[in-house]
Parts: structure tokens; C-alpha cells; sequence
């Protein structure tokens, strides 16, 4: 592990003394019961995660990202560029690929792996180009007969003048409105952080799919607590009024689909992480491809309509 996170110094203490063990020409059997004890006490730990711990694994830098499940699930990637009106936003890529053989669109957030890549991509912080592009690249797909994949991953859409000046809200609300009116099937996965309108924009589909460890919820548990508390030292607070984990929002049904992680999380073991995305995303896939355009489009907006109706 190259970064630990606050709450696994236990585990990180036992992982570093195995391998100062190993270094350093120790008992290999003293090593390996330090690892043993490491990995109880991961499985543990990460079965009893509070929200805003899960917070912490959602946003943890080694996480897979768009690079990655391109290059795991997909091949004869084509990426296409540009909403045809104003740039190319890397915080937003997407392009024509095979998933397991079936001709899809894939879209999602890139975050980089970097400091020069996340600033490159803006940290996964699409502006109005990037969600212009997505509608360009769904309206492709429809056109088509394409099965669209997203990859949400964004702590939200970019907040900064220039977006807003370029009509943000209007591009989220138009992305939102395109996927609700698609006549192909949308699989999404909420892969790290869902934040947002930056996220619905991408993830108002068939199907909603989440990593286990990932978050997803209208405002940032910082920005929660900013706004009701005026001190974002409360985020923890709010992460738990807020039902932004996986297994809270399966039981509100936000969601359709947790894919489970390895112990750990998806930053220990992207190999096993990945195979399990792509057995979710194609169980889903199979099934909605039975439907006819008319039934995907009537049951997905039957869907997002009811969420929230009492009774």
C-alpha cells in the first residue's frame, strides 16, 4: 500500500514490520503471521466502516479509474472528442469500445492518477462542454441502437465562473434529460464519488450500479455541514444524516446493484474489482437488452419518478 488512510495506522503498523522483516532477513514465518493478522484486521475494519469513513475510501487516489476499466473491460476503444460548440473537456471522456464483444458507448468521469494527470482532467470536475459532449456522445449511441455505459466518479460538476457563464446548470439538466429519453439501455456504476447534479447527469439510468466502499448524494458532506452547521469539521455528522452509502441507498432504491469490493477496498485489489464490475455490468446488460426502446425509456422514467413518493 502507498497511502493509508487515517483509520488503518493499526494495519499499517503490522504491514510495514512484515516488511521490515523481509527486508531485513527475519523469520518468514513471524512475517507472514504479521500479514495474517493485518489482513483480520482489514476485514474487520472495512465491514464496520462508518459513512464517512466509506467517504474516505471512495476518494482514496489508487481507487480504478476511467483509464483503468477502459483498458480492463473494453477493447477497440475509440474516444471522440469535443461537445461541437465550444471544447473538449477532459474531465469528461467517452467513445465507442466492445464490451465483451457487444458494440457500446461508454462514458465517464476521469480523475487522473497523478498530480499532472488530475489537473489535467480537473480532478473529475466536468465543465458545460464535458456534460454537452456526453449528450452528443448518447445521442450517437440512440441513434445507433448502442448500449451506453457511464462511469460516474466526480465530486461534481466545476463550480467555477467560467462554467456558469457557459450555462452549467442548463448542461447538467439537459444530460439528465437525454438519458431519461434514451431508447438504448443505460448501465451506470458509481465508481468512487457520486457527487451531485455533476453525477445524476451521467447516472439517470436503467440500471444504477454501486462499488461497495463508493458514495453518492446531492452535496458533499463537507458542504452539508457547511451549510447547516457553518463548519465543515461536522462532515462526519452529516455523512451519517445524509444515507450516502451503498447499503443505505439500495434499501431507499437510489440504487439497483452493490458490487461488493475485496477486503480492503477496490485500491487494494483493482484485478479482482474490475472482474466483479464486469460480471455486474453484463448480467445487467443482458437483461435489459430483451426490452424494446419504448419499454427501456417507459421503465427508466417510471423508475426515477417514483423515488421519494410516500406511501
Amino acid at each position: 500500500m502507498s497511502e493509508y488512510l487515517p483509520f488503518e495506522k493499526a494495519i499499517e503498523a503490522l504491514e510495514r514490520s512484515a516488511e521490515t522483516l523481509r527486508r531485513t532477513g527475519g523469520s518468514e514465518a513471524e512475517a507472514a503471521q504479521l500479514e495474517e493478522r493485518a489482513q483480520r484486521q482489514l476485514a474487520h475494519l472495512y465491514g464496520h466502516l462508518t459513512p464517512w469513513q466509506r467517504a474516505a475510501v471512495a476518494r482514496h487516489p489508487a481507487r480504478p479509474h476511467f483509464n483503468h476499466y477502459v483498458a480492463a473491460l473494453f477493447s477497440d476503444f475509440m474516444p471522440l472528442a469535443g461537445d461541437r460548440a465550444f471544447a473538449d473537456d477532459q474531465a469528461l471522456l467517452g467513445g465507442l469500445a466492445r464490451f465483451q464483444g457487444r458494440r457500446v458507448m461508454v462514458i465517464g468521469h476521469a480523475k487522473g492518477d497523478d498530480t499532472a494527470s488530475r489537473i489535467h482532467h480537473n480532478f473529475g470536475m466536468s465543465k458545460p462542454e464535458g456534460y454537452r459532449k456526453a449528450i452528443r456522445l448518447m445521442d450517437i449511441a440512440d441513434r445507433f441502437g448502442l448500449p451506453i455505459i457511464t462511469l460516474v466518479d466526480t465530486p461534481g460538476a466545476f463550480p467555477g465562473m467560467e462554467a456558469e457563464e457557459r450555462g452549467q446548470a442548463e448542461a447538467i439538466a439537459r444530460s439528465t434529460e437525454r438519458c431519461l429519453s434514451l431508447r438504448v439501455p443505460l448501465v451506470a456504476l458509481i465508481a468512487g464519488e457520486g457527487g451531485s447534479g455533476g453525477a445524476v447527469a451521467l447516472a439517470a439510468a436503467n440500471r444504477v450500479l454501486m462499488l461497495e466502499h463508493s458514495i453518492y448524494s446531492v452535496i458533499s458532506p463537507e458542504g452539508c455541514a457547511s451549510i447547516l452547521w457553518r463548519s465543515a469539521d461536522r462532515a462526519a455528522e452529516a455523512a451519517e444524516a445524509m444515507k450516502i452509502t451503498a447499503g443505505e441507498l439500495l434499501q431507499l432504491g437510489v440504487i439497483d446493484r452493490i458490487v461488493y469490493e475485496p477486503a480492503g477496498g477496490a485500491h487494494r485489489d483493482h484485478a479482482t474489482t474490475l472482474r466483479r464490475v464486469a460480471t455486474a455490468i453484463s448480467d445487467e446488460l443482458t437483461g435489459l437488452m430483451a426490452l424494446s426502446g419504448d419499454a427501456l425509456r417507459a421503465e427508466r422514467r417510471r423508475k426515477f419518478l417514483q423515488m421519494g413518493k410516500l406511501g
